[in-house]
C-alpha cells in the first residue's frame, strides 16, 4: 500500500536520509543547518511545500515544490526535488508523487507544472517522457556570488 500526503513531524529523520540522497545524486553539498532550515520551511508550507510517499508506513519518497506567479498565466508549480529510496524504486512512487503535485496544482487553478532534471538522468527521463512533455528547453544558471 502506497500513501501520499504532506510531510509530518515524525518524518524528520527519514526525510533527511532521502533529502541527503537527492543532494548526493546531484553532487550538491549543503550544511546541516540548511537541512534543518529547509525541514521547518517545508513543514510550515507557506512558500515551499513537501509531500512524502509512505510504503507500509515508511517514508520512501519525497517531493518538494513551490507555486509561483507567471507573467503569461495564472501561475505555475515548480517541482524542485523528487527522490525515491532505491529500495522502493519500481513501485510507482515517483509517478504517484508527480500525480499528487499535479492534483494540488490543478486545485489551485494553475495551468502548469514543470521540473528540471539532468540531461543524462536516463532512468528518471524514461518516466518523465511518459507523464510529461519535453519541450526542448535548456536551463542556464548565472552565479550571483
Amino acid at each position: 500500500m502506497l500513501e501520499i500526503g504532506p510531510l509530518r513531524e515524525q518524518d524528520r529523520e527519514r526525510w533527511e536520509v532521502l533529502a541527503r540522497g537527492y543532494k548526493a545524486f546531484y553532487q550538491t553539498e549543503i550544511s546541516d543547518e540548511e537541512y534543518e532550515l529547509t525541514w521547518w520551511r517545508l513543514l510550515a508550507a507557506e512558500e515551499v511545500h513537501g509531500i512524502g510517499a509512505r510504503h507500509e508506513g515508511r517514508l520512501v519518497g519525497i517531493a518538494h515544490f513551490l507555486f509561483h506567479a507567471n507573467v503569461w498565466s495564472a501561475g505555475a508549480c515548480y517541482l524542485q526535488d523528487l527522490f525515491v529510496d532505491e529500495a522502493a524504486r519500481g513501485l510507482g512512487v515517483a509517478r504517484r508523487l508527480i500525480a499528487h503535485v499535479a492534483e494540488l496544482t490543478r486545485a489551485r487553478g494553475l495551468p502548469r507544472l514543470y521540473w528540471n532534471t539532468k540531461q543524462d538522468n536516463a532512468t528518471a527521463r524514461a518516466l518523465y517522457d511518459k507523464v510529461a512533455r519535453f519541450k526542448g528547453f535548456v536551463v542556464y544558471q548565472h552565479g550571483l556570488d
